[in-house]
């Protein structure tokens, strides 16, 4: 018989019950240190008091109205997410797979509305992850995430991920944009090089396609600026976001230039949920904790740190490690063998850490994450890669 809640997890044998900073509390007392940090999601980590005074002040004065009406806190931020990123207008979301939904049939509508109702086609890349709707499992491609909900919804082309040669023979008079991941996440911590970013960039300029930046995991200060584009100052036309954007309190958005979002008139696109007052008012607090109250400036010295003891554990176990790659927060081991077990052994050490493939493991701590919680985090990982 099937259980009450669709088993579609395979969920660890863990009940947490409390968080604070980067542990986890579980139903037992024992706590643990989260490297995982709920899939890149809690980027102030557990309990952080400015959030919970923001959660707390804008819950007691109203929820949700929906979007008939004026949302004074989403203006907000909309407005300051405009003033720290290259876009013009933002539509928000419940989910990053919804933003990504929204940056699809914006590009359709943006090229139906110049009259080129052939340009349907997006290229997207090998290892990417675009979330688990209709568009995004087509858009994402892989067998592992398509199989068995044939038929796809047509209009996407997936290359292998860096292949120059592809890229350029794919484009053709019915490609309407490049949709991809600075730096993929479920692809295994795989960072798009700085050149090949600015190749994309040309290409996307040349043939006037859009180029649409998802940036739900690599965004909002993860890999050390506030958004993975700033890296290489490759300015995309469009954005998405989510997961650290609200630190848990589920909130998307889409960021997108004039030029492209002025297709999307009212009636086109809606949101019954999307930036209502409580999830607005969350994620201007964890802005302003990015931003003003210091935690971005902390983060790239730790992060930098970070990458260094994970380049040093692979340096001394060339046996189990094959490499140690990523940016900031947002990093990974590639090992040798299947690490599903590993992470298991570790969590009975009291360290979260998860996976982005078979045999990745993958680091996406709190920003708030100190040296010594690291320190103390990787040496559990490196003696248990080393048994």
């Amino acid at each position: 018989m099937i259980d009450a809640l669709l088993p579609t997890y395979a969920r660890a044998p863990l009940t947490f019950v409390k968080g604070q900073g980067s542990w986890l509390t579980e139903a037992d007392g024992r706590r643990y240190l989260d490297l995982g940090a709920g899939i890149g999601v809690n980027a102030l980590g557990h309990g952080h008091p400015a959030l919970v005074a923001a959660l707390t002040e804008q819950a007691a004065t109203l929820w949700h109205t929906s979007n008939l009406y004026q949302i004074p806190q989403q203006a907000a931020l909309a407005a300051r997410l405009v003033d720290e990123t290259f876009a013009d207008t933002v539509f928000f979301t419940n989910s990053g797979t919804e933003a990504c939904e929204l940056a699809i049939k914006m590009t359709r509508r943006y090229w139906h509305d110049l009259g080129e109702t052939d340009r349907v086609e997006i290229i997207t890349f090998e290892g990417a992850f675009h979330g688990r709707s209709a568009a995004g499992i087509a858009a994402t491609g892989s067998e592992k995430m398509t199989h068995g909900f044939a038929p796809l919804l047509p209009g996407f082309v997936q290359l292998p991920f860096g292949d120059h040669d592809a890229l350029s023979a794919a484009i053709t008079n019915k490609t309407a944009a490049i949709l991809i991941e600075p730096i993929q996440g479920e692809g295994g911590i795989r960072a798009v090089p700085d050149q090949c970013l600015k190749g994309l960039r040309d290409i996307c300029d040349e043939h006037g396609l859009l180029l649409i930046f998802d940036e739900v995991q690599c965004g909002r200060g993860r890999t050390g600026p506030l958004f993975a584009y700033q890296h290489d100052s490759v300015t995309p036309d469009v954005m998405t976001l989510a997961k650290a954007l609200g630190n848990g309190i589920p909130i998307g958005a889409m960021c997108a230039t004039e030029r492209h979002a002025a297709a999307l008139t009212p009636g086109t696109h809606g949101s019954t949920f999307g930036g209502n007052p409580l999830a607005a008012a969350c994620a201007t607090a964890v802005l302003d904790e990015l931003i003003e109250g210091g935690v971005l400036d902390r983060a790239r010295e730790v992060g930098e740190y970070l990458g260094t003891k994970l380049a040093a554990i692979a340096s001394r176990c060339p046996e189990q490690v094959v490499e140690a790659r990523g940016r900031g927060h947002l990093r990974a081991l590639e090992l040798r063998e299947p690490v599903a077990d590993l992470i298991d052994r570790c969590r009975e050490e009291g360290v979260l850490v998860i996976q982005a493939g078979a045999n990745i493991l993958r680091f996406a701590p709190p920003l708030i994450v100190t040296r010594e919680m690291i320190d103390e985090g990787l040496a559990v990982i490196e003696r248990q890669i080393k048994s």
